[in-house]
């Protein structure tokens, strides 16, 4: 691929964050015409995406899709070019179909991952070893041994590998991540972020049984305080961590399935040890169906000379309308802005969710154009690429681990990086 082409994209994943269909029609989410399909979409009307695919585990959904796409997205947004060559065939099903869609693929080219948090080590380690760029959805794996068997491949292969962890762009959470720099040693965080028990409809295939609502909620937050607090000098040594369960379950879930997990995570700072801080951290899927939005998200961070609060739930822009149920919502246009422009074309590039992917097409090109050494540039812009993402993962599988063999779990720095011990 030219280094300065526009790039080849494949989207591995068709569900709902990927092109907003599900069961059969859209979502019943705030995502009802996705995210990744509609961003790629207009960064190749922008010029910076070329050829798009897409790849499923079943090629019986891609009309339907195709269908869903005309309607909710060509139509509305000024004839925005949804085409895109898919895998497997229309009349296939077949779970491995995304090692032919990433072989036709040219090296110097990407992927992005949206399936089932067990499926993303194989996925971009597939990707990786034939020099193809990977954006994996938050959490990058599941276990601390995954994430650094990828990084130590992405460096011998020379690649761009990106978790999309959006919220860091979330221009509240950006700007209270600066201010955190200048308010003194970290001491304490609290974080919430929930999701309406409808969501356990949508993941009813894998909710409890390959991921939990640590992995799926608990990774935005944590991965926003490590970023913070990590210029600091201060780590993660040890965590525990709490479960509900009940409601998940009656509403037919597998058994395993927890409604509720907190966190508790000690960190310490490197050079002082003296120096010790509290971080606690709190997911839930079992929120109620008519709270007015479809995701809590709120955090207080305090320290030394200050402290920070920021609730991102309800951002004054709430919308009454009778054909709702609960008649009130509360809307979040920062994170995907769906409406169309004076001219008709999406008008949404100043969204996180939409500047988290274009931040990722960037540095896939940065990469084509000068080579490996700058990976090194984008790991150094604080970027959430695989080496800055390392310790979120480490606290994320210690507390899957604290739960199943109810202990403490502690996180130990080693030459060779980190462990869980």
């Amino acid at each position: 691929m030219a280094s300065d082409a526009p790039l080849e994209v494949l989207m591995v994943g068709t569900g709902e964050y990927t092109t907003g269909f599900v069961g059969g029609g859209a979502s019943g989410s705030d995502k009802k015409v996705g995210v990744v399909g509609l961003t790629l979409f207009d960064l190749r009307r922008r010029g910076k995406v070329g050829k798009l695919s897409m790849v499923g585990t079943s090629g019986h959904k891609f009309p339907a899709v195709r269908e869903h796409l005309t309607k909710n997205i060509t139509k509305v947004y000024n004839n925005l070019d949804t085409s895109f060559s898919s895998y497997p065939s229309n009349d296939t099903t077949d779970p491995n179909a995304y090692k032919a869609a990433i072989d036709a693929l040219p090296p110097g080219s990407a992927i992005t991952i949206f399936t089932p948090d067990t499926t993303h080590y194989a996925i971009a380690l597939y990707a990786i070893e034939r020099k193809i760029h990977v954006l994996i959805t938050k959490p990058a794996v599941k276990t601390l041994e995954h994430h650094l068997a990828l990084l130590s491949a992405a460096r011998e292969h020379g690649v761009f590998v990106y978790i999309e962890h959006h919220k860091r762009y979330d221009p509240a959470y950006a700007d209270a991540r600066y201010k955190a720099g200048g308010l003194g040693d970290f001491n304490y965080f609290y974080s919430y972020m929930s999701q309406p028990k409808s969501q356990l409809e949508t993941f009813k295939a894998w909710a409890g049984v390959d991921s939990d609502i640590s992995y799926y909620l608990n990774s935005h937050h944590v991965d926003v305080c490590e970023s913070m607090v990590s210029s600091q000098g201060f780590v993660p040594v040890k965590v525990s961590a709490s479960a509900s369960m009940g409601v998940a379950v009656d509403l037919g879930c597998d058994p395993k399935t927890e409604d509720t997990i907190s966190l508790l995570v000690h960190w310490v700072k490197k050079d002082d040890t003296s120096k010790r801080a509290t971080g606690v951290y709190t997911a839930s899927w079992t929120a109620p169906q008519k709270a007015g939005v479809h995701s809590n998200q709120y955090f207080h961070y305090m320290a030394s000379k200050g402290e920070i609060r920021i609730d991102q739930a309800k951002r004054g822009y709430d919308v009454a309308d009778d054909g709702l149920g609960n008649g009130l919502m509360w809307y979040n246009p920062f994170y995907m802005k769906y409406a169309p422009d004076e001219e008709g074309n999406f008008a949404g590039q100043g969204g996180y969710g939409y500047v988290s992917f274009e931040k990722f097409i960037d540095g896939c090109r940065l990469v084509n154009k000068e080579g490996p050494k700058a990976l090194e540039t984008l790991d150094k812009r604080g970027l959430p690429t695989l080496a800055n993402t390392v310790l979120t993962t480490a606290i994320l599988e210690a507390g899957r681990r604290a739960i199943d063999e109810g202990r403490e779990v502690g996180i130990k720095e080693t030459e060779g990086g980190w462990e869980l011990i």
